[in-house]
């Protein structure tokens, strides 16, 4: 069986979940779909490691390797502006980020790599996971779950509409950013605007705190290591004439090290102290750790990269976060890109977010290639 056989399906199948999109831990008609399908397939084992997600296990004809395969199901709380005929029929909900065509290669995969169970040595596990967009994330509860023990090495994919398509990137190191939230309460003495001296303004210290947080990227991180700290909220006062007693700010930092990832937060709450102490304010700090760096696996990486030959490109890493990260803590890893789009594509999360369909093709064959060649077989 060929990639161009099982093609006209996989399209139709990304078309099918493109337009009943589910959020994240509510994915459970996608994950029937997925069960379905699979279903048909023979040799695979299935089982459901939550509620709202899939495995499939499919044994070789003889020992050998396991390799863990993976998709995520979930869909974005965006009203989908595409216009395709296929669009989302959940109102608020869209598929904006390709888990559908993510799912659908991997069915495909399975297909094609099951069609020569026979000859293949070792185990292929296909995990189809929920909740990818929504911290703590799914992955980690397949991790948790034991789903993934005795895996050797686990292998993801990302529909990239910034790449052109027919391309395929495959980083060394990390590829993915930490994705961490903060949110900071500036404390103050409430009192009439009148009468700036007889109250501490938490107004003027959200001020100067939002400037000063700036400058631990600018001045605290090496100049050639990546890092971003952005402020995208903040709230307080009720009048004009009233100084409020407390303002509070959130954001996100993203890093690609771990080492800057708690330099980052350090400085930052270092920063926010001062500024506060010398405001005559008080602050609370929370920052919450999100997704960690994907960090590919150098032997695996040069595996996908071999497997997608002419059609390798460079680009840079993304400062965007995946929970992809979690399947770093049982083996070694690799998270490459399929390009889906190219000049001119909406980006991801973008309510007009479409994915050149063409695409399907290329992932499905590198995926299906990969697992062959890791099992020995190509």
């Amino acid at each position: 069986m060929e990639v161009a056989e099982v093609l006209p399906d996989a399209i139709a199948w990304r078309r099918h979940l493109h337009a009943h999109p589910e959020l994240s831990f509510q994915e459970h008609q996608t994950a029937a779909f997925v069960r379905d399908r699979l279903d048909e397939l023979d040799g695979l084992a299935l089982s459901s490691p939550t509620p709202t997600s899939v495995v499939a296990t499919l044994s070789g004809g003889r020992p050998g390797p396991t390799l863990a395969m993976r998709a995520d199901l979930d869909a974005l709380p965006i009203q989908e502006e595409s216009g395709v005929e296929f669009a989302s029929q959940v109102g608020g909900v869209m598929h904006a980020c390709g888990h559908d065509g993510h799912t659908a290669m991997l069915l495909a995969t399975a297909r094609l790599l099951g069609a020569r169970r026979q000859e293949l040595p070792g185990e292929v596990r296909f995990v189809f996971q929920h909740a990818e967009e929504l911290p703590p994330g799914g992955a980690i509860e397949i991790v948790r779950s034991g789903a993934l023990d005795g895996v050797d090495a686990v292998v993801g994919c990302h529909l990239m509409s910034d790449m052109a398509v027919g391309t395929v990137a495959a980083l060394d190191d990390a590829c993915t950013a930490a994705a961490d939230v903060f949110s900071i309460r500036i404390l103050g003495r409430g009192g009439h605007a009148a009468f700036p001296q007889l109250a501490v303004d938490p107004i003027a210290a959200a001020a100067q705190s939002v400037s000063s947080l700036q400058h631990v990227v600018a001045r605290e991180a090496p100049p050639l290591e990546s890092v971003v700290v952005s402020v995208t909220r903040i709230s307080g006062g009720t009048a004009d004439n009233i100084i409020p007693e407390s303002v509070e700010l959130g954001g996100t930092v993203r890093t690609y090290s771990e080492e800057l990832r708690q330099q980052t937060r350090e400085a930052m709450e270092r920063v926010v102290a001062g500024v506060t102490t010398a405001h005559r304010a008080a602050y609370e700090f929370e920052y919450v750790e999100g997704y960690s760096s994907v960090v590919n696996d150098p032997s695996l990486t040069a595996l996908v990269r071999d497997v997608a030959g002419a059609r390798l490109v460079d680009r840079p890493p993304l400062m965007a976060g995946e929970d992809f990260s979690a399947y770093l803590s049982v083996a070694p890893a690799c998270f490459f890109f399929v390009g889906a789009g190219g000049d001119g594509a909406f980006p991801h999360h973008h309510p007009r977010f479409t994915v050149d369909e063409d695409a399907l093709s290329v992932g499905i064959e590198t995926l299906t290639t990969t697992a062959l060649r890791f099992l020995g077989v190509q």
